[in-house]
Parts: C-alpha cells; sequence; structure tokens
C-alpha cells in the first residue's frame, strides 16, 4: 500500500504483543493455553486506589487537565522521586506525565533524535526501544549484555560503544526481560564513563523498580551519579508495581529544557492522560504501599519455582534474577534438535513456535529481545498456572531429539 509512511517500514509490530494476542485467539478457539509472554502483575489494583478514582468520577474530574500532568499528581510523583530515590525535582517543571511509561519514553525520543543519531541499548532489551528509535530517524547501537556478564552491560562495553553521534543511553534496571538490575557501585562505573563523554544523555527506565528481591537494594543513575542530573531522564510508573497497566499512567523527572519539549509533542498527540486515571495515580503514590511486600514475597516465590523447574527441563539453562517478573533462560543446548513431528529447532523463535504447537505454552522468543537463544517466561501469574506451565516445558525439552 503506497500511502503508507515510509516511517512505519522501518518498525515492526510489538512481538511481546503479538504473542500475548495470538494466546488469547487460540484459548478462544477452545485451546488449551498457557500465556507467559505478558508483562503485567496478575494481582488486582489495590482497592484504595480504585476507591480514588470513583471518587474524581463523582467529583465532576473528567474535564481535560494540564496537557502533562496535574499538579496534584506532578506534586506526588516529585514526592515520589524524593522519598524512594533521594531525587529533587520541581514538580511544574521537571516532571511530565504520559499515557503509560511508553509514551514517555516515546516523547523523549521523538522531541531529541535527529536523523543519523544513535542510541545505546543494551541487549537483551524491551522489545519497543530499537523500534522507538528508528522511527524518530536515529540508529539503534545494541550493545550485547550476555549472561556470561550477568546480563548487565560493562564499562568497557559502554566506552567502545560511544560516538559523536551518540545521542542517548537507555538503562533499564530491573530489566525487561531479564530480570538483572545493577548495583550503586556498578551503575557508578557506567557513571564514570559518562563522565568522559557529555553528549551522551541517559534513559533510564526504573518500572519495576519497586519489585526486586534477596535483599537487592535499588539505586537509579541519577541518585548515584548527581553529576549527571542534568542529561539524566528518570522513568517510572504505576503500572508494574500498582498492578495498574490498563489505566496507562507513565511519568519521569527531568531538566527543564526536555521536558518542556516532550510536553510541547504531547500538546499535539494525545494531549492529556486520562484525568481519572492521574486521580487513582495520585493516590497510588501517596496512599498506603504495605501490600507491595506481600505482592513481592509472591513474585520471589513464583520466581523461585521457575527457575527451579525450568533448570530441571533437559537442555534449558535458567539465571535466578534479581528483579521485575521474568525470567530468561538459555535454550542453546536444544538448537538443532527437533520435535518428536519432525520441526527442526534451528533458533529461539523455533522453539517457541514449537513448544506452543505441542504443549500448548506462550512464551516470547529471545530475538525479540536481541540476545539470542533464549526466552522469556513472564511468572506473574498463579503458582498452580506455572506448575502445570513449566512441566509441560520440561515434557516438550525430553522430547527434542
Amino acid at each position: 500500500m503506497g500511502f503508507i509512511a515510509d516511517s512505519l517500514g522501518r518498525i515492526k509490530p510489538s512481538p511481546t504483543i503479538a504473542i500475548s494476542d495470538l494466546a488469547r485467539a487460540l484459548k478462544a478457539e477452545g485451546r488449551d493455553v498457557i500465556g507467559l509472554s505478558a508483562g503485567e502483575p496478575d494481582f488486582d489494583t489495590p482497592d484504595h486506589v480504585k476507591a480514588a478514582a470513583k471518587a474524581a468520577i463523582d467529583a465532576g474530574e473528567t474535564k481535560y487537565t494540564t496537557v502533562d500532568g496535574t499538579a496534584a499528581l506532578k506534586q506526588a510523583i516529585a514526592g515520589k522521586f524524593k522519598r524512594d530515590n533521594e531525587l529533587t525535582y520541581d514538580p511544574a517543571s521537571e516532571i511530565t506525565v504520559g499515557t503509560g511509561g511508553k509514551q514517555v519514553l516515546f516523547n523523549a525520543l521523538m522531541a531529541t533524535v535527529n536523523p543519523g543519531d544513535e542510541v545505546i541499548i543494551p541487549a537483551p532489551y524491551w522489545v519497543s526501544y530499537p523500534d522507538i528509535v528508528l522511527l524518530a530517524g536515529g540508529q539503534p547501537v545494541v550493545v550485547k549484555a550476555p549472561a556470561s556478564k550477568g546480563f548487565r552491560l560493562q564499562p568497557e562495553d559502554l566506552e567502545k560503544a560511544i560516538t559523536p553521534k551518540t545521542k542517548w543511553f537507555v538503562l533499564n534496571s530491573p530489566s525487561n526481560p531479564s530480570g538483572a538490575a545493577y548495583s550503586a557501585d556498578e551503575l557508578k562505573a557506567l557513571g564514570a564513563v559518562l563522565d568522559r563523554h557529555p553528549n551522551v544523555w541517559v534513559l533510564s527506565d526504573d518500572i519495576y523498580e519497586h519489585l526486586v528481591y534477596d535483599g537487592f537494594k535499588f539505586t537509579t543513575i541519577a541518585q548515584v551519579c548527581p553529576q549527571l542530573r542534568d542529561r539524566i531522564l528518570t522513568l517510572n510508573g504505576v503500572s508494574k508495581a500498582y498492578a495498574m497497566t490498563g489505566w496507562r499512567i507513565g511519568f519521569a523527572g527531568g531538566p527543564a529544557p526536555l521536558i518542556k519539549a516532550m510536553a510541547k509533542l504531547q500538546s499535539q498527540s494525545t494531549t492529556n492522560p486520562s484525568s481519572i486515571s492521574q486521580a487513582a495515580a495520585v493516590e497510588a503514590l501517596n496512599g498506603p504501599s504495605g501490600f507491595l511486600k506481600d505482592w513481592v514475597k509472591t513474585f520471589s516465590e513464583r520466581r523461585d519455582l521457575v527457575v527451579g523447574m525450568l533448570n530441571q527441563a533437559t537442555g534449558l539453562t535458567c539465571p535466578n534474577p534479581v528483579g521485575a517478573f521474568y525470567v530468561y533462560p538459555s535454550c542453546e543446548a536444544l538448537i538443532g534438535k527437533a520435535s518428536p513431528e519432525g520441526q527442526k529447532i534451528e533458533s529461539d523463535e523455533d522453539f517457541g513456535k514449537a513448544l506452543l504447537a505441542a504443549e500448548g505454552v506462550a512464551v516470547v522468543h529471545g530475538a525479540a529481545f536481541g540476545l539470542e537463544p533464549h526466552f522469556r517466561v513472564s511468572y506473574a501469574t498463579s503458582t498452580d498456572v506455572l506448575t502445570d506451565a513449566c512441566e509441560r516445558i520440561q515434557r516438550f525439552c525430553a522430547s527434542l531429539k
């Protein structure tokens, strides 16, 4: 279709969404399918947050708001950054709110990336990072951070990737898809590299901040490298920690000129996020958060179950992550084998397709995240479902010859 913009040809649909949609479609056809591809908590939004949304509706808070967030929500976000991250942002000029974290990321890159600009993205990466860079006319520079390095980018590899064309470095901790997270010392080491390259800005995606295990202490790069503050955008949201994926509220703190540019772009796209969702987000950030401790305990138990069962599967090696709600096992030992039906496993994508066909388990192949041969499993579902799914994966792996 010749009337479709050339820029759209540079990107592809989100693989994670595509696989989740496929799993739902197969279920609708009556297939026995377990979807482990969705990146959202299975918990319900807390009652006090829902009550705040209902109160906002009853109070008539159903009109347009300021383009990039209400004053009340920006104040709550500034309070969150101060309380959780020891970061001080001016609510009026250094905070932005978008319709989900993805829009905030999109605004930042579209507002700053010129044709030919490079954006360093460690792999494995969240699937949307490189595509948004491409849509903006930039060039993703993918740097491998393999399991042997804990799925964490090493300072020397960051140094090698930086060129005069580098505009941004994207840092996601804890990571989707690996669950890896950077310690304060590791962030300082990356910051030491960035000190030498004042042309490089940092986009720190902290959306899984509160989902960390085994006593890991979360820190963000602006917190441990304050000298870089004026070129860091610290991105977060309410989707993961508060089970509010469908409410679509993401936010960020950063330098006023960047925040202003992002608001200008948003004014010509969606305008303000939902007023009701913003009222709910104020309560999420300001209200009680005791439920988080229980959720983290549950996620940690599920992680232990999944890691243990996948490491018992023939040919799989599953590292133990410290954050988020994903594991990212390697299926390298199974490449070259074939299913009982004769389907050759030549890639992690082949593995995922054959697993879905044989056992009805939907996972996301590692190529979608830029690091093969792996696959991502989301453990944001019940213990019974995870046990069933892992038994099916074990059965499938044992069947390969």
